[in-house]
């Protein structure tokens, strides 16, 4: 039973997992198009800003 709450603590839900499926290598059998290629590129581009730019703000308020 206490595993079951400390897995559903944790679970990412649908804005986690997307987070690691952007990330993630796409399957060769999926059909692409260049529009969501781009669209995919460009959110990898502004998580990582975005994850770069809390950090950078992390460490000047600490110093």
């Amino acid at each position: 039973m206490a595993d079951n709450k400390f897995k559903e603590f944790f679970q990412l839900g649908e804005v986690g997992n997307y987070f690691f499926r952007v990330f993630k290598k796409p399957a060769p059998n999926q059909k692409s198009n260049f529009n969501l290629r781009m669209m995919h590129g460009i959110n990898k581009i502004s998580i990582l800003v975005f994850l770069a730019a809390l950090i950078i703000w992390i460490v000047r308020r600490l110093m």
